[in-house]
């Protein structure tokens, strides 16, 4: 790796003290579509929270109820192994993305990247100006134009912080909840009026303080980027045959160089400060803000736009056109297997789930009538947005069940507790441990099976 892409070089100065990065923005075609689907993330980042779908919000990852809502299912720990299995899917997309595009995720797509550029940044060159003015505002006196320009910048960033911190908040433990902690008094609400604070003093800290950092040395994904791509990925890279050796462009002399006029506008536009010139670097992001500002000079010299641009090293090399690997192939099968073993599960997802337990430490008990009864307990969870009327039948008609306490009606999306004696005639019982089929009804539907083991003496032959 180069020195340009050593990120402890290109954010430490000579006194070994961090260097501040002031990123120009220029606006092209590319920065225009990421702004686009910025806009688009942002409305849906903030208002999913507050959206339903049949009574139950689009997402909710409440680990403090353990209850997952995701597109109005709700999913209880119980169903944890569909989360396994989507997570794993999602890696394995996560690295198929990788092997064929780098590290285009964390430019378009990554929520750091987003608030961070499309929103802090914007704020900030609102507020301070552009590149020039920031640093120069910075390394000037504080004067009464840097304190009122750094209060209202840094006021702002903790409202935007603010903001995102209850919207954050919102997933973890329901929209109603926190309307109820805003609305009411803070003593009612002691935790979730702390929680509020401290997110939005880690969200402020990460877009103020923080900010490149997260994508140049605490992200372990840009680590992995050197891992997954090969000679076959597509990433934003600069073409060397073409453009070397770069000079600065004369007017009235003829350019016997390379299409590179060593503008260095690229840099000025990185936001991790990198130079794409000097090859392929774990910083960068593939954000594609060096294409926009490279294609704006190639145009106003008359030469080839995309000097920098989407290639793989074996397109710039060899002048081979992108293909699908065996490689990229091997992952998407496995994508597609996952995929299909999360659709098998899902669709086979019960409305209700049912466990049954005998008590334990507990014999079994005679009771009147030649029979021999067992204590059981039930946890049944109601995975669906309608209130469900359950009843368990045991299968053979012989058998009886008498609760002690019953489940009544299941709520919507909540779990109750039955309490239940089995009575099993003693002539039935022909071994120390009987199998019992349980039925679990939906008024005369049967819904769901489950077998459980009834302790007894032996008195059938």
């Amino acid at each position: 790796m180069s020195a340009a892409g050593n990120p402890y070089q290109t954010q430490s100065n000579t006194n070994g003290g961090r260097k501040w990065i002031y990123p120009l923005i220029r606006k092209g075609p590319y920065y225009n579509y990421r702004s686009w689907l910025s806009y688009v993330y942002l409305l849906l980042f903030f208002t999913a929270p507050f959206l339903r779908i049949n009574g139950q919000p689009v997402l909710l990852l409440n680990v403090i109820e353990r209850r997952f809502v995701i597109l109005g299912q709700v999913f209880w720990p119980q169903d944890f192994f569909l989360f396994v299995l989507a997570m794993l899917a999602g890696v394995v997309c996560v690295i198929l993305f990788t092997i064929a595009f780098g590290r285009i995720f964390c430019g378009w797509i990554c929520p750091q990247t987003i608030f961070m550029e499309m929103v802090f940044r914007k704020v900030e060159e609102l507020i301070e100006g552009d590149a020039r003015k920031r640093k120069k505002l910075d390394e000037g006196n504080w004067t009464f134009e840097k304190k009122w320009k750094k209060a209202l910048k840094h006021t702002a960033f903790l409202l935007i912080s603010f903001l995102i911190a209850n919207t954050f908040l919102a997933y973890i433990i329901g929209s109603e909840q926190l309307v109820s902690i805003i609305t009411q008094p803070v003593n009612r609400h002691m935790v979730g009026f702390i929680s509020i604070w401290v997110f939005t003093a880690i969200f402020y800290l990460v877009y103020s303080q923080v900010r490149e950092l997260v994508c140049t040395v605490i992200c372990p994904y840009g680590r992995l980027q050197g891992v997954l791509t090969d000679k076959h990925t597509l990433m934003v890279a600069y073409d060397y045959l073409r453009g070397e050796p770069r000079g600065k462009l004369h007017k009235g002399e003829a350019q016997p160089k390379g299409d590179c006029v060593d503008c260095r506008l690229c840099v000025d536009v990185c936001p991790t400060a990198i130079d794409i010139r000097e090859g392929t670097q774990v910083d960068c992001i593939n954000c594609t803000a060096c294409i926009d500002v490279c294609n704006e000079v190639m145009i106003k010299i008359s030469k080839p736009v995309n000097l920098i641009g989407f290639y793989s090293e074996e397109q710039i090399k060899e002048g081979k056109k992108p293909r699908f690997t065996a490689r990229m192939a091997a992952y998407s099968g496995i994508i597609i297997l996952l995929l299909g073993v999360l659709t098998f599960f899902v669709m086979r997802r019960s409305d209700v789930d049912v466990t049954v337990m005998r008590s334990a430490g507990l014999l079994y008990q005679q009771q009147p009538g030649g029979y021999i009864s067992n204590l059981y307990n039930a946890d049944m969870i109601n995975k669906t947005d309608k209130d469900q009327h359950i009843e368990l039948r045991a299968d053979d008609e012989r058998i009886k069940i008498k609760y002690v306490q019953t489940p009544d009606v299941l709520d919507s999306a909540a779990s109750v507790k039955a309490v239940f004696f089995i009575w099993i005639p003693a002539e039935d019982i022909k071994e120390p441990k009987t199998q019992v089929t349980l039925n679990v009804m939906q008024g005369d539907k049967v819904i769901d099976r489950i077998k459980t083991t009834f302790v007894g003496p032996i008195y059938g032959n």
